[in-house]
């Protein structure tokens, strides 16, 4: 579930306004007051608290899971999911969630406070919700388990699904006559706070700002960085399963993590870099399995929605083997990261971020050291064009998609530092790269409707035929567009720096 929130501070002996009719329609509801406690949970050195994310338990409402979150104005939004379980135990599916900030690592409790809240409910005209604000008085609990060690009190103002985009402006006006005032971005959370005097570091991982001369180490880092992050923030929708870009991310995550240790290979420790490029492979195949099959099913899925709704029944029945097929690629890549692999894969990739294993020419200018290794990447996909010749296979044009992917990477690894040239050619390797992905996957679509339709019925061979026509049309398609979009990857503006 996404929580959209506000959180606000007040001062001493501030009073909730009334906010019935704060703007048209509103309905303002006060709720029964509430006091929970909450326990939150988290490993030794608090990785959690540093990746920003939470995990609690509180009394009224059983665990919730906070993912890191991001901000859009004074909008704080983030994923919640709660789970039912014992206050003794984190239940698995929970522990689950925040398995790539955790790793190995154990969780135990680190944090108490006691609140009470006093809710009010925003409702427009139909009685839908449309916001709650909460004012909460909190007191956080000493290590003895009895102490106060601090207390606080924090207004939070959440948007519900029905919620006007004016919603919030109209309910931060009422709250700010009265005193209140958003939190800055780097206000600390209740979690934060609840953890008192205790050190929680910085982030495992960040993207820091590159130095004027940078060291390929310095950017290898860099680009490292990056793509671990990204692996790691869409691993949760990975395994909740909702969200078929969370597998996408993560594919491309690991892609982009191996096609670095390709380009700069001659910069690492060999032996270092092939193992570790081995099991992103592992996981990208994992990954693979489940993001083909949802690319295959949204392409036959909208080529079906434009047939009769005769045909339309027909391939509902021929798909659901596919969705099938589908299905047992999430068993198997679930069960992946279930496996001890997966968790020192995580950790080899942290570890990887923050030191990679570089030889002696890491330390030198990132200019002098990678243009060479970007020109390479880029006449490795000129050559392999070339050798397409005028009338290219379907597997000819697949390896030149290939090699555009991997120029295109190496282009954006070395962006921070070649600056405009670098950006120019990646964008011109990804417009390649798009156009042709749009050929192989009309290829593959039609490869499976052949294989389909040796056990479909009557109905549904016909519906076969219909999509193969519309797979090729497409095919035919970016067919069509490739040299021309080619032509705008070699143009003399976009390679001439390298």
């Amino acid at each position: 579930m996404e929580e959209r929130e506000v959180k606000l501070t007040v001062p001493a002996g501030f009073q909730l306004p009334d906010l019935d009719g704060a703007g048209d329609g509103f309905l303002a509801e006060p709720q029964p007051e509430r006091r929970y406690t909450t326990t939150y949970w988290d490993t030794a050195d608090l990785r959690l608290a540093r990746w920003g994310a939470s995990l609690r338990y509180r009394d009224d409402e059983g665990w919730t899971v906070k993912l890191p979150s991001e901000r859009l104005g004074s909008l704080l939004v983030r994923q919640e999911h709660t789970f039912q379980g014992s206050p003794r135990k984190v239940p698995a599916d929970a522990l689950d969630l925040v398995r790539a900030f955790v790793r190995g690592a154990e969780v135990v409790p680190v944090a108490r406070l006691r609140a009470v809240r006093r809710p009010v409910a925003l409702r427009n005209a139909a009685g839908e919700q449309l916001a709650e604000v909460v004012d909460d008085e909190v007191r956080v609990i000493g290590p003895d388990g009895r102490r106060v060690a601090d207390r606080f009190r924090e207004v939070e103002v959440e948007l519900a699904e029905h919620a006007r985009p004016d919603t919030l402006d109209r309910v931060l006006a009422r709250l700010h006559e009265a005193g209140a005032r958003e939190v800055g971005p780097d206000a600390p959370s209740k979690y934060r706070r609840a953890l008192g005097s205790r050190e929680v570091g910085p982030p495992e991982l960040t993207v820091a700002d590159l130095p004027d001369r940078a060291s390929a180490e310095d950017l290898l880092r860099h680009d490292l960085t990056a793509s671990v992050l990204r692996l790691f923030r869409h691993e949760a929708a990975v395994r909740i399963g909702e969200d078929p870009e969370g597998v996408h991310q993560a594919r491309v995550a690991c892609r982009r993590i191996r096609s670095t240790l390709r380009t700069f290979s001659g910069l690492l420790e060999p032996e270092w870099t092939a193992r570790l490029r081995d099991e992103l492979k592992w996981l990208a195949n994992r990954l693979g399995e489940v993001r083909d099959a949802d690319v295959l099913l949204a392409s036959l899925e909208a080529g079906l929605a434009t047939l009769p709704e005769a045909d339309q029944r027909a391939g509902r029945r021929l798909l659901a083997g596919l969705a099938t097929e589908r299905e047992a690629g999430r068993v198997r890549l679930i069960e992946a990261m279930g496996d001890q692999r997966y968790a020192r894969l995580l950790d080899d990739l942290v570890a990887a971020a923050k030191a990679p294993a570089v030889l002696a020419d890491g330390a030198r200018p990132a200019v002098d050291v990678l243009r060479p290794l970007v020109a390479s990447a880029y006449r490795k996909l000129r050559k392999r064009v070339r050798k397409a010749g005028d009338e290219p296979t379907d597997e000819a044009l697949h390896r030149i998609r290939i090699r555009a992917k991997r120029c295109r990477y190496a282009a954006e690894a070395v962006a921070p530092v070649a600056g405009k040239p670098a950006r120019q050619l990646g964008k011109a390797a990804a417009d390649l790269q798009d156009v042709l992905g749009e050929q192989h996957d009309a290829v593959v679509a039609e490869a499976w409707l052949r294989q389909a339709v040796r056990g479909a019925r009557r109905d549904e061979a016909l519906v076969v035929g219909e999509l193969i026509c519309l797979q090729r049309a497409a095919a035919a398609k970016a067919r069509s567009q490739w040299r021309k979009t080619w032509k705008a990857c070699s143009a003399k503006r976009v390679t001439s720096w390298f």
